[in-house]
C-alpha cells in the first residue's frame, strides 16, 4: 500500500458491511496483518477507531468487501499522515478544561442489534480518550441507546 493513491475522505461510511452475499475469499493472513496494523495506528489517530474495529470483527472469515475496505482505510491513512493528536503547551493550570462528547446509533449492528456507544475527552482541545465499543446489552429504543453512551462516557469522565 506505499504506492497506493491517497485520499482524504475517511472510510467510515463504507464500513457497514453486508455478509449476505456470497463473495470470494482473500488471504486472511494478510488481511489480519492490515487490521492489526490498523488497530495500532489508533493510538493516535482515534478517528479510525471504529472503523478498524468493524472490520476486525471478520477476522475469523474476511471476504473481498472486507479487504476493500481495510484497503480503503490504509489509503485515508496514506492521504493524511499529517493528521495527528497534538497537545498544546499550556503554562497556566486554568487553562486547562475538560470537555467530553459522547454518542450513540441504535441498533447500529443489523446482525446482533447491539448499539456502539462512543465518547472522547478532550483536556485544552487535544483529544485524551475515547471509545467506540459495542454496547454489551440490547437497548430498546434511541433513548436507551444514548443514556447507556452516557453513563459510560460519565464513568470515564470520572
Amino acid at each position: 500500500m506505499q504506492n497506493c493513491n491517497p485520499v482524504m475522505i475517511s472510510a467510515e461510511g463504507s464500513v457497514k458491511q453486508d455478509d449476505s452475499t456470497i463473495q470470494k475469499s482473500v488471504d486472511a493472513t494478510l488481511f489480519r496483518k492490515m487490521v492489526g496494523c490498523l488497530g495500532f495506528v489508533c493510538h493516535s489517530r482515534p478517528e479510525l477507531g471504529y472503523s478498524a474495529g468493524v472490520i476486525s470483527r471478520h477476522m475469523a472469515n474476511p471476504n473481498q468487501t472486507h479487504m476493500t475496505t481495510a484497503k480503503k482505510i490504509m489509503r485515508y491513512l496514506k492521504g493524511t499522515l499529517s493528521y495527528g493528536i497534538m497537545f498544546p503547551n499550556q503554562r497556566k493550570e486554568d487553562e486547562l478544561q475538560l470537555v467530553g462528547c459522547s454518542d450513540s446509533d441504535w441498533c447500529g449492528d443489523k446482525e446482533d442489534r447491539r448499539s456502539t456507544p462512543r465518547y472522547t475527552f478532550f483536556i485544552s482541545g487535544s483529544s485524551i480518550s475515547w471509545s467506540p465499543k459495542k454496547q454489551e446489552l440490547v437497548a430498546l429504543s434511541t433513548c436507551e441507546a444514548k443514556y447507556i453512551a452516557a453513563c459510560n462516557a460519565a464513568c470515564q469522565g470520572l
